[in-house]
């Protein structure tokens, strides 16, 4: 059996689940959330969700692992949430927000401008003496995710003076220069 998959996901106080249709509905504080399924089997007992599947088929036993991770993620998303920060080192690189219009210098011969959906909520903090912050926080852990890689995407780290898009707390494996 699925070692995640067995594990039943705990229900905080403030978050309300349904199950209906072949779909999860994850509801709480920070928003809501709906994820659908197939062969598993989700229960609701005693403030816990339970996914089971029905036979040991290898294509089973795979969403047996992922949906239970699913809904864990989505729990988490409404009580918690998920934030991921981003840090832009290099000289002239800067990020500001309107809105949820993301405006990015990254040393192009223009600036970046990017609409953010508006599930994510974007904050960007600039600190004389140290490098930009961008901060995306949100309910849906895959939503800040695929942003947070968009936003990398542009300026990725490069080996040799490490400037570029980070995330914060990440670590870039350097490379030595030419050696004269």
């Amino acid at each position: 059996m699925s070692r995640i998959g067995r594990n039943p996901v705990a229900i905080p106080a403030g978050v309300s689940v349904k199950v209906e249709n072949n779909e999860v509905t994850v509801e709480g504080k920070l928003g809501k959330l709906v994820q659908s399924y197939e062969d598993v089997t989700i229960e609701l007992l005693d403030n816990t969700v339970v996914v089971s599947r029905s036979s040991d088929v290898k294509d089973h036993r795979a969403k047996h692992g992922l949906y239970r991770a699913l809904i864990d993620n989505m729990v988490l998303g409404v009580s918690v949430g998920w934030t991921k920060d981003l840090e832009l080192v290099g000289v002239g690189y800067r990020a500001s927000s309107q809105g949820q219009q993301l405006d990015l210098a990254l040393g192009f011969s223009h600036n970046i401008v990017l609409n953010i959906a508006p599930e994510v909520t974007i904050e960007t903090v600039s600190n004389k003496g140290k490098n930009p912050i961008i901060k995306l926080s949100s309910c849906d852990k895959q939503l800040v995710g695929q942003v947070a890689a968009k936003i990398r995407g542009f300026r990725s780290p490069e080996p040799y003076k490490g400037k570029g898009v980070k995330f914060v707390g990440e670590v870039i494996r350097r490379k030595a220069g030419k050696s004269a």
